[in-house]
């Protein structure tokens, strides 16, 4: 059975979300069209930002679901990642907390998709 290997985030300006997460991940496009710019994040596998259906996407709208980043490590390892992203000026949802899972955190994108910063279950 296949599984999910291409993971799109709706973005309104497809070239700001480009040098966000460019910039926010430390990696470059695998491609850039004007409306879809994706990047490999493993062998075989896209995590993309598209602009294709932005007339009805507006920053305003409920965000109900988020980028996951899982990082290896202690509370201190995600906590790190905290202290160098609001060193860009990313826009904080939630600070650092301990949750179930352990050390977490939210951010938003431009367009206000979530981010969430947790260690590897």
């Amino acid at each position: 059975m296949p599984t999910p290997n291409l993971f799109l985030v709706y973005v309104t300006d497809v070239e700001a979300a480009t040098a966000f997460y460019s910039d926010l991940f430390d990696m470059s496009p695998a491609m850039v069209t004007p409306r879809y710019v994706p990047f490999e994040v493993a062998p075989g596998v896209l995590f993309a930002v598209w602009s294709g259906g932005a007339e009805a996407i507006t920053r305003a709208g409920a965000r109900t679901s988020e980028v996951g980043l899982m990082v290896p490590g202690s509370a201190e390892a995600v906590d790190a990642v905290f202290a160098e992203w609001t060193g860009k000026g990313v826009d904080v949802v939630e600070e650092p907390h301990d949750d179930v899972f352990g050390r977490t955190f939210v951010i938003a994108d431009p367009d206000g998709n979530l981010i969430r910063v947790s260690p590897v279950d």
